[in-house]
């Protein structure tokens, strides 16, 4: 289980590739990695209780986010390595376009606001992971094409320029 987790910390928010994938059901079994009780906000509103359950099913990763009667879900995959939401009025995964993180407040937000959740294991993994990398660094972000390939990543001061 750690093996798998170091290598989802080190590969989601620096080389993650997301693929919109039609037609996948959500899986509805897996093995519980965890279960954290903390905050996540939908769509930049202000933050309220939520649980995440990070669930490892075949190649991926299930990061399931319950806000109230809402439930988000992002996979991450291995191999290839892909990050996706899931939609429940689609069925379908759908790639993201940009992820970040910021570590003094231990929040990961994906397709900029559309959910955000604080979760300092997850990040306290990132970071034990990849010191050098991560070392006196806030803000990670992560931009996706549409290919599914890194278009664009940035450190902190890094990604005001990259928005220019």
């Amino acid at each position: 289980m750690l093996t798998r987790m170091a290598l989802l910390s080190r590969t989601a928010l620096y080389a993650a590739l997301p693929f919109a994938v039609l037609g996948f059901p959500l899986p509805g079994s897996a093995d519980i990695l965890y279960k954290l009780t903390t905050k996540c906000s939908l769509n930049g509103a202000a933050p309220v209780p939520c649980t995440v359950q990070a669930e490892e099913d075949g190649n991926a990763t299930l990061y399931r986010h319950k806000i109230g009667n809402v439930t988000e879900t992002v996979r991450i995959t291995d191999s290839p390595v892909t990050m996706a939401l899931y939609n429940a009025g689609t069925k379908q995964w759908v790639g993201l376009s940009m992820a970040s993180a910021r570590f003094s407040s231990n929040t990961i937000c994906f397709n900029r606001q559309q959910l955000c959740v604080v979760n300092p294991n997850y990040l306290n993994s990132v970071r034990e992971d990849n010191p050098a990398a991560t070392s006196k660094r806030d803000l990670v972000k992560v931009h996706f094409g549409r290919d599914g390939r890194i278009d664009a990543s940035c450190y902190d001061d890094g990604c005001e320029v990259i928005q220019k």
